[in-house]
């Protein structure tokens, strides 16, 4: 069973489990479990997609239950209202905070996309981030005796695929777990070491205006256990 987060007549929010798609994919069909299949069949009524989580990222994850519905939310996300939180574990101390204002090439997969334009222009994009905790390890991945991650905060104001891991790449501070963006070295050490398997990248809350009433909702999501015990893992270093 899938986690509610919340649910009225017009949206419901799951917790979405790290490895489930959203909807079916020509890159993955071998697949037969999908979000919007699952949550359809959970809660019995038809669901609208309005925005998506990649495969391996967990987190808050909406569906309108009406298609009036799912183009209002559609406008907010289009026009930018709809504030996104993630956290993640990233490689090395990440600064306290800033901003990530690189272009990105939109990515297209050679099956999926077949026929879309390669010769666009990079897009704007931009993420703002804030480091919650650093931990020190000590373990020699690299070069050197101790190893160090951080749990950041990321705040995408832009909506550009594998936006948060391409960005964490290019400030040098790869997501963990990321087999394509990600750092091959510490991907191996925290599988060996702590047993995790995925990216840690969860989605955690989702800010934006109700569009029937106009109030304010806020949905937000807790780690997953295995998240939650890499991080217990890291904690225990600093003890």
């Amino acid at each position: 069973m899938l986690e509610i987060l919340y649910r009225d007549e017009h949206l419901v929010a799951i917790n979405k489990p790290s490895g489930l798609l959203v909807h079916r994919s020509l890159i993955d069909r071998h697949e037969t479990r999908f979000a919007i299949q699952l949550t359809r069949d959970q809660i019995g009524q038809k669901v609208y997609p309005v925005h998506r989580l990649d495969k391996p990222t967990s987190g808050v994850l909406l569906f309108a239950l009406d298609s009036d519905t799912a183009r209002l939310i559609n406008a907010q996300f289009t026009a930018g209202q709809v504030q996104k939180t993630y956290q993640a574990i990233a490689r090395g101390f990440v600064p306290d905070s800033g901003v990530i204002d690189h272009p990105l090439r939109e990515q297209l997969d050679a099956l999926a996309d077949a026929e879309a334009d390669t010769d666009k222009d990079a897009q704007t994009a931009l993420t703002h981030y804030r480091r919650l905790q650093a931990f020190e390890v000590p373990f020699a991945v690299d070069r050197h005796p101790t190893s160090r991650y951080s749990l950041v905060e990321l705040c995408p104001k832009t909506g550009r695929k594998h936006q948060l891991r391409r960005h964490m790449k290019h400030i040098s501070h790869h997501l963990i777990g990321d087999t394509t963006h990600g750092n091959g070295k510490h991907n191996r050490f925290f599988r060996e070491q702590f047993g995790s398997t995925r990216l840690l990248l969860h989605a955690t809350q989702l800010c934006l205006k109700h569009p029937h009433n106009d109030e304010n909702l806020l949905i937000q999501a807790n780690f997953p256990a295995e998240f939650h015990e890499v991080v217990r893992l890291l904690l225990s270093f600093e003890q």
